[in-house]
């Protein structure tokens, strides 16, 4: 799954962290995405996670989005 692989490229997650990163991302991606446009996602969702939105809700509606916007 692209979100644990690029969680742990991003730095060290606990479990409760990692279990948070993955529900994001299954509730965000779609069966039709090409892997870039799912490392894309797990990517956002980490650069969310990581700069303070920890909320699941939040970082659901922020990671929809490319980063800057």
């Amino acid at each position: 799954m692209p979100i644990r692989r690029k969680a742990t490229e991003a730095g060290i997650f606990d479990p409760s962290e990692l279990a948070l990163l993955g529900r994001v991302f299954e509730q965000l991606r779609l069966n039709s995405q090409s892997t870039e446009a799912r490392n894309a996602l797990a990517s956002r969702i980490i650069a969310n996670y990581m700069a303070g939105v920890t909320d699941e809700l939040e970082l659901v509606s922020l990671s929809r989005y490319p980063l800057g916007r």
